[in-house]
């Protein structure tokens, strides 16, 4: 399922707020707009500005930014080059793909990033021979080309900014002050500021 508050495109059309996906569905979140796919044992967070395709047991990122929760080891693959949880425990991870460059952050449990390379060479060489593991609390960067090494490894994060600056967080605090407006304006029949103390 994909679920959002309006404004997702799916195959290129205007999606509801809630809807099944099926293989090769195309997801676009356009700005300010997120969106999050619902699976069994997996959520993807799909946040806005980003571009990606519903595989069933991946998910294919063009551009942007997905954060994954999995149980079933759910991977997400940018091109040639592949993110999947080191094993089948609740894992956390983001995938960021943004100017050519892919950001990988291990929330919860390590990953593995994995590069299919097209040189029949290096095709050769033994399975996994291009494996990079991310370790929880790590986070590492490549260019976005298949040939490309690691270019840059931040190691711990510091921390992923303020929470309360998340569009989750930020939807639920309009939410809570609309109920909130609506309880005091609505629930009683007494004005908000009486003509007699």
């Amino acid at each position: 399922m994909l679920r959002s508050s309006g404004g997702v495109l799916v195959n290129k059309n205007p999606a509801p707020s809630s809807i099944a996906l099926f293989r090769d569905d195309l997801i676009e979140t356009p700005k300010d707009v997120v969106a999050r796919i619902e699976l069994s044992g997996s959520t993807a967070d799909v946040s806005d500005e980003t571009m990606l395709q519903f595989e069933g047991d991946e998910l294919v990122l063009d551009h942007g930014t997905v954060s994954v929760n999995t149980s079933r080891v759910l991977p997400v693959r940018v091109g040639c080059v592949t993110v999947t949880p080191v094993n089948a425990d609740w894992t956390h991870y983001d995938v960021a793909d943004i100017n050519g460059r892919i950001t990988v952050s291990a929330l919860k449990q390590d990953v593995y990033i994995d590069v299919n390379s097209s040189d029949a060479r290096q095709a050769k060489q033994p399975e996994h021979s291009n494996r990079v593991i991310v370790h929880e609390g790590e986070q590492k960067t490549r260019e976005e080309k298949c040939g490309a090494p690691i270019i840059k490894d931040s190691g711990h994060l510091a921390g992923r900014g303020a929470i309360m600056n998340s569009p989750w967080a930020r939807g639920a605090g309009m939410v809570a002050i609309g109920v909130l407006t609506c309880f005091a304006l609505c629930h009683s029949d007494d004005p908000v500021s009486p003509d007699k103390p």
